[in-house]
């Protein structure tokens, strides 16, 4: 259901938060806590103390959707930060997943899109570029 969602931000929320709290909490602090709309097409990720824990707050064209994870084993490599910090969805892939959000190694984007065919019988070499949009 996450994967199916389009978002203009995804903000990380410092310091730990109480997995106690529900949407209208989590909404609030995000509107006074962090001055971000929580009404925006953006989604909000908290994490408890112990790291084990993630909660998303997102707003749909008429409710607020909440996602909630917790690790049975491990812990999120959750940044640390004294501000709300602005990340991508493929970071929060990776952060779900148990990544850094800050991956070193990982494949950059490729923007450029190309098709190579060749026809045997022909000896003919076809190049289709695909743009992006």
């Amino acid at each position: 259901m996450l994967a199916d969602v389009t978002v203009d931000r995804v903000y990380l929320t410092y310091g730990s938060t109480d997995m106690r709290k529900s949407i209208d909490s989590l909404a609030v602090l995000v509107k006074e806590g962090f001055n971000l709309d929580p009404f925006s097409s953006c989604l909000f990720v908290f994490c408890n103390r112990n790291r084990d824990k993630v909660k998303i707050l997102h707003w749909d064209h008429n409710g607020f959707w909440l996602y909630y994870r917790r690790l049975e084993r491990g812990k999120f490599d959750w940044p640390q930060s004294n501000k709300v910090v602005s990340i991508t969805r493929r970071e929060l892939r990776w952060l779900l997943d148990g990544l850094s959000i800050k991956q070193r190694y990982a494949h950059a984007e490729v923007t450029a899109r190309v098709v190579l065919d060749v026809y045997p019988m022909s000896r003919t070499l076809w190049v289709f570029v695909i743009p992006i949009k």
